[in-house]
């Protein structure tokens, strides 16, 4: 798959509006301000196709990027406090309606903040996929911003805190010195290569 490809496709603020699931799909999950565009960006070689917000919630849309014929999937960020009532019900509407279709989803890329224990809603959103039986990996980001020695306590409590997921890979990943890329896009391109 050739990821310089990559370019923004469309978005959409609520599950009706979403097109027909035709080809391959990858998911990107996680709380708001995780560093979802940062990743995607880091993946695309490009410095802002996926627009980074400094202000968690930011992304109120499921945004489509058309990779070389794979939609990678952009959903909205969760678990952040400060949006209103109803930005909370679209948001949960959004995010269930795109899991309730018909989609042709191949993974599930679920993103934990390696720097702290994962969240309530972290933990709900990997129950859900294991429940639908949704493939998915785990990718912890944000390993920079961790000191030596924090990162191999970080990487040993992790594994502890993610020992419920059984085998599903789990991927310490920096937007900064790009370290987990290529194991993310092995992940991927393992998850559609049956569609190539």
């Amino acid at each position: 798959m050739n990821y310089n490809k990559a370019k923004f496709d469309s978005a959409y603020g609520l599950s009706t509006q979403l097109p027909e699931s035709d080809i391959p799909e990858i998911a990107f999950a996680g709380r708001s301000n995780v560093g979802k565009s940062s990743l995607l960006n880091k993946l695309f070689n490009r410095k802002d196709l996926a627009r980074v917000s400094s202000v968690p919630g930011k992304t109120i849309t499921i945004n489509f990027y058309d990779v070389d014929g794979v939609n990678f999937v952009d959903l909205p960020g969760y678990g952040y406090a400060k949006i209103s009532k109803q930005e909370k019900q679209r948001f949960a509407e959004l995010m269930e309606g795109y899991f309730q279709q018909e989609r042709n989803l191949r993974l599930v890329v679920q993103l934990v903040d390696m720097r702290h224990k994962p969240s309530a809603d972290d933990y709900g959103m990997i129950e859900f996929m294991k429940d639908r039986n949704i493939p998915f990996i785990i990718v912890m980001t944000k390993a920079d911003k961790l000191k030596v020695k924090e990162y191999k306590r970080r990487l040993e409590e992790s594994k502890a805190e993610l020992e419920t997921v059984g085998d599903v890979p789990i991927i310490p990943f920096s937007a900064v010195n790009g370290s987990g890329a290529d194991d993310i896009k092995k992940q991927i391109e393992e998850a559609i290569k049956n569609d190539f």
